[in-house]
């Protein structure tokens, strides 16, 4: 079985889901008490938050950098970013280590391409609804995306950062992703890419108008692949 390596506390409440779904799949295909290989590089997200902030990527770079290269030293043969606003800085950490680091948004990509999906509404953070680093990867593999919307934007961006970070799912907000949701299914579109890693904390995926690709969910089960694929 090989080691993974998880850059997590982006927010802690995702990282969980992370472990729980990854070491839950690893049981379920091996069976009896079978888990995962798994190092957790957990930072603070204040130190993230606050560069973000500044728009100080570079600094944020080094920071996501010197995890990788110690979940790399501790033996990781692959990473995961375990936040899509966070894959903004990807390409600047990518070439400083020696193992791949998932990309989150091509793991959504490839699922969406085998599955015969060539459109979709982002949802997420705003840098991830908004800028071209997430989004061109998604084109890139063949999905056409819908335009950002303003007013969705703002508030998804309030809820993820106001609440789902604290792990806090009111029924405000769990309406009102629902009435978005609900608009979205009337335009042109085939399905619904969770582009923010807390918003399965309210919303149904399984139960839903569109198919709702989960990136928490596709992106752990990329590591589980990983880990159980032969060297």
């Amino acid at each position: 079985m090989r080691k993974i390596g998880l850059i997590g506390g982006m927010s802690w409440v995702s990282t969980a889901s992370y472990y729980s779904r990854i070491n839950g799949e690893v049981q379920r295909k091996l069976g009896g008490f079978s888990s995962a290989h798994m190092l957790i590089e957990s930072v603070n997200f204040s130190e993230y938050a606050r560069l973000q902030s500044d728009d100080d990527w570079d600094a944020a770079a080094g920071l996501m950098t010197r995890s990788a290269k110690r979940l790399e030293a501790s033996g990781a043969t692959a990473i995961l970013i375990c936040s899509n606003a966070m894959h903004k800085i990807y390409d600047q950490v990518q070439p400083e280590v020696g193992v791949p680091i998932l990309h989150i948004a091509d793991c959504i990509g490839d699922k969406m391409v085998a599955d015969g999906i060539t459109s979709a509404t982002l949802l997420g953070t705003r840098n991830v609804m908004t800028e071209g680093f997430y989004r061109k990867r998604l084109v890139g593999k063949g999905v056409t995306l819908t335009p950002p919307d303003e007013e969705r934007v703002e508030e998804i961006d309030r809820i993820i950062y106001e609440e789902l970070m604290f792990s806090q799912a009111t029924r405000d907000s769990e309406r009102t992703m629902k009435t978005y949701i609900t608009n979205i299914a009337k335009g042109d579109t085939e399905a619904i890419i969770l582009g923010c890693t807390e918003l399965d904390l309210i919303i149904d995926t399984k139960a839903n108008i569109l198919p709702i690709y989960d990136s928490t969910e596709i992106h752990a089960d990329a590591a589980v692949d990983w880990i159980l694929s032969e060297d």
